[in-house]
């Protein structure tokens, strides 16, 4: 398994840098016994009351972009405390991470309160999630009706032959995943509205938007 161990101290004191080394190498020696590659060791001085931390940020994109597939840690303090520690453990458990303790000797053992919490969370979060979706799809029927929309003008190479381009609205492709929606939602959303599309056309459609816009920068560089 590919794991990041995390090592965190509070304070920038002098005698705070021997508990940060006692800690790496305490879950390096860990790993190791367990047989997980070590993909990148992070360590940090900051308080854990707050979640905005660059170390924690950057073990967030490391499970995002698939490169690990846990986190380890001395115990749970060291991911945080307080409010900052239940939305972290949120934020892990949305990108499907691991988060394994040096003190649990594995998963990290929450509280009846604790996991009452998370679980409130996720229902919030999702409930909230299709309010927005439902919102954007009234929204872009509303504009279809009234023609403010045409997303046939966004098909490329029509005359070209071969399978027939979907036809897809690429601006609110764009406009959706600004606004923080995942490749899947915008599917679903545009599903609603009667484009069978499926998340990889999506992303594809959004990654040639950007390939073109970086190609006409250039061309009005030189």
């Amino acid at each position: 398994m590919n794991v990041a161990i995390y090592a965190r101290v509070s304070t920038d004191k002098q005698e705070q840098d021997t508990s940060i080394k006692r800690q790496i190498n305490e879950l390096t020696s860990y790993c190791r016994e367990q047989n997980y590659n070590i993909v990148e060791i992070i360590k940090e001085k900051h308080s854990g009351f707050d979640e905005d931390r660059e170390g924690i940020l950057s073990i967030l994109e490391l499970l995002k972009e698939e490169l690990i597939e846990a986190v380890v840690i001395q115990d749970s303090t060291r991911l945080g405390r307080g409010n900052a520690k239940i939305a972290l453990i949120h934020q892990i458990q949305k990108l499907k991470g691991q988060i394994i303790t040096l003190e649990d000797k594995g998963a990290i053992a929450l509280s009846d309160m604790e996991k009452m919490i998370l679980e409130i969370l996720s229902v919030i979060e999702k409930y909230q999630q299709e309010l927005t979706n439902r919102k954007i799809s009234r929204a872009m029927k509303k504009a279809i009706e009234e023609k403010k929309f045409r997303p046939e003008r966004n098909l490329k190479n029509r005359d070209l032959g071969g399978r027939k381009r979907k036809n897809i609205p690429i601006e609110e492709i764009v406009r959706l995943r600004k606004m923080g929606l995942t490749f899947h939602d915008i599917s679903l959303t545009l599903k609603g509205l009667g484009y069978n599309v499926s998340k990889a056309t999506v992303h594809r459609r959004y990654q040639e938007f950007f390939e073109e816009t970086e190609r006409k920068t250039e061309l009005q560089k030189e």
